[in-house]
C-alpha cells in the first residue's frame, strides 16, 4: 500500500523524542510517510532516524543538513522532496510531542474532504487549548497571534501554529523559493500566502502540550522576526509583491 500523506518534521537533538514519534506514527489507522529534517544534531538524532528506517522500510525518510540552518528552510526543503514523490497531503509536525499524532488523522480528513486546503491545528479555536505554558509565554504567544491577525487580516486564530495537514496544489501555487521567514513567523507567513492565493484555510481544535523531553526552541531572534515580517507580508500584498 502507497501512503498519499507525507509528515514532516524538522529536528535539533531530539534523540529522546523522535523514536517514540516516528513509532506513533507508523501505526496511525491513516497510512502515512514521515520525513524528518535534521540539523546536524549533536545528540545523534539522525541515528536513530536511520535506525527506523531499517524497521519501516520505504515509509521513513532523512533530509541531513549540516549546521542549524533553520525551521523555515527545513520545510521548504521538506515541501520540495514531497512534491517531487508526488505526495497529495503535507503535513507539519513538531518532533516534541507537543502535537498529538492522534490528532493527524483529523488535520488530513479535513482537507481531504475538501473541507479546507490548509487545516490548522488550533490552540485557540476553541478558547485556550494549551497544557504546562508558564503564564508569561501563553501571554506572549496570544497576544503575539492577535498582532499577527490584526496587521495581516488572517481569518485564523492561531496564526503561528506549526501543526497543519496542506493539500498539494496549495505548494504547487505558492512560489516556495520566496518564502524567507526562518522561526515562527514562518507559519504565519505560510498561511498568509495560501489564503492571499486564494485557498481555504480551516482550524481545527487541538490540545497543545508542552515538551516533556528536550529544550525549547523559542529565541528573541524569533520573537523579533515575527514582529517585523507580518508588515512586510501586509505591504507586499498591498503592492503586489508578495
Amino acid at each position: 500500500m502507497v501512503s498519499d500523506t507525507l509528515i514532516i518534521t524538522p529536528t535539533f537533538n531530539e534523540a529522546h523524542n523522535i523514536g517514540k514519534l516516528i513509532d506513533q506514527l507508523m501505526k496511525l489507522s491513516h497510512r502515512v510517510d514521515v520525513l524528518i529534517v535534521d540539523d546536524g544534531s549533536p545528540d545523534e538524532t539522525a541515528k536513530l532516524v536511520k535506525e527506523k528506517q531499517g524497521e519501516y522500510k520505504n515509509r521513513v525518510y532523512l533530509i541531513e543538513r549540516e549546521g542549524k540552518l533553520g525551521l523555515g528552510t527545513a520545510y521548504v526543503e521538506g515541501f520540495k522532496f514531497a512534491l517531487e514523490k508526488d505526495y497529495d497531503y503535507i503535513c507539519e509536525m513538531d518532533a516534541d510531542f507537543s502535537h498529538s499524532p492522534e490528532d493527524l488523522p483529523r488535520l488530513i480528513d479535513t482537507v481531504r474532504k475538501g473541507e479546507a486546503d490548509v487545516a490548522v491545528g488550533s490552540r485557540y479555536s476553541d478558547g485556550i487549548s494549551i497544557v504546562n505554558w508558564p503564564l508569561s509565554r501563553l501571554i506572549l504567544s496570544y497576544c503575539a497571534n492577535l498582532y499577527a491577525r490584526t496587521i495581516t487580516g488572517l481569518p485564523i486564530k492561531d496564526t503561528t501554529a506549526g501543526f497543519k495537514c496542506i493539500r498539494r496544489k496549495v505548494l504547487e501555487t505558492l512560489n516556495l523559493d520566496k518564502i524567507s521567514s526562518n522561526g515562527y513567523a514562518f507559519q504565519i507567513e505560510i498561511h498568509f500566502r495560501a489564503w492571499k492565493a486564494g485557498f481555504k484555510l480551516k482550524e481545527v481544535s487541538i490540545i497543545f502540550r508542552e515538551r516533556e523531553e528536550g529544550v525549547s526552541k523559542m529565541s528573541r531572534s524569533i520573537v523579533r522576526e515575527a514582529v517585523w515580517r507580518v508588515w512586510s507580508l501586509k505591504f507586499k500584498s498591498m503592492f503586489g509583491s508578495l
